[in-house]
């Protein structure tokens, strides 16, 4: 899957399908294996004490019909891991890692159905990247807020490692997700471009309602600025809230033709100063939901946080319905 024109495979395979299913949340998972996760490190104290449970998340996920899996590193970075005592090789070898999961998840997974099976899927399932904001290295809530500013030499410098290792490691592409700040963006965006050119990602905003970034940026603005880069295979937002979609992917949808990526939270609600989640039984489901954003423009769906292989299963039981 080296040097894979994404857009192309996208557009190929929404000729036959109404749509592509990206993965859930991680951390949430990681919890019911017993991984600690309200740490500055997230969901990625995983790869240290329990990386099992890593392939064990990914795999419930491609069982439940995802179509891509990301990897567990939206949180991971060598600056982090190296502040917490480890040396920068073993740093390193764990942002690999964390790609090699992923990978014997997909193996595991493909090699278990029958041919019939695997001739009814879309295509061999996709591992994209997951680069994160620096905001989530801040680990301060920044990622909802976009209120930090650097150069655009200091953001590359900050992702380029992370960027490197997880193209080393045979990532499909990258996920630029849960990004808050426009200059953020359009300095990863150039990194890509510039030192990855053989590399596609999908750019998923963090959003404060339908219509603007986190960072007080237009929606509209951000994602219009990105139509014309070949490498941005698709385009959206994610971790925002069920009821914000719709109206996202008509802002998103009226200044783009590039396929659009949704992936929100599952409707309950989180407190970034304790790092927790209070349920909510209210909220809508994905399967009254997902019709909509189909019919909005959204061609792929998945969920973020405290989504489950249940909700991705509900979104692929829709798409592939």
């Amino acid at each position: 899957m080296e040097g894979i024109n994404l857009e192309n495979l996208i557009t190929e395979d929404l000729k036959h399908k109404t749509g592509l299913v990206v993965d859930g949340a991680m951390a949430t998972e990681l919890e019911k294996h017993g991984v600690a996760t309200n740490s500055d490190l997230w969901s990625a104290t995983a790869m240290i004490d329990q990386p099992e449970a890593i392939t064990m998340v990914h795999k419930s996920y491609f069982e439940s019909g995802a179509d891509i899996a990301t990897t567990n590193t939206y949180q991971a970075n060598v600056a982090k891991f190296m502040e917490l005592g480890l040396t920068e090789t073993d740093s390193k070898n764990l942002i690999t890692k964390a790609v090699q999961l992923a990978q014997k998840a997909r193996t595991d997974y493909y090699d278990s159905l029958s041919p019939e099976k695997r001739a009814q899927r879309a295509k061999y399932p996709l591992i994209a990247g997951s680069v994160g904001p620096y905001g989530a290295y801040l680990a301060d809530g920044s990622e909802y807020r976009g209120d930090y500013e650097l150069t655009e030499a200091q953001y590359q410098d900050f992702h380029r490692q992370r960027m490197t290792l997880l193209d080393q490691a045979g990532v499909d592409l990258f996920a630029f997700e849960t990004q808050p700040n426009f200059e953020e963006t359009q300095a990863l965006v150039k990194l890509l471009v510039e030192e990855f050119p053989d590399q596609q990602a999908w750019l998923s905003f963090s959003v404060k309602d339908s219509e603007n970034l986190c960072d007080g940026t237009s929606l509209q603005e951000a994602v219009h600025y990105f139509e014309d880069v070949d490498q941005i295979a698709a385009i959206g937002v994610n971790c925002t809230t069920l009821e914000n979609i719709e109206e996202t992917i008509k802002t998103v949808k009226s200044v783009t033709d590039k396929p659009i990526i949704v992936y929100p939270n599952n409707g309950d609600i989180y407190d970034p100063e304790t790092k927790t989640w209070q349920a909510n039984p209210q909220a809508d489901t994905f399967s009254d939901l997902v019709p909509s954003w189909i019919q909005a423009g959204a061609k792929l769906i998945g969920g973020c946080c405290r989504t489950s292989p249940s909700d991705i299963s509900e979104i692929s039981e829709i798409i592939n319905g």
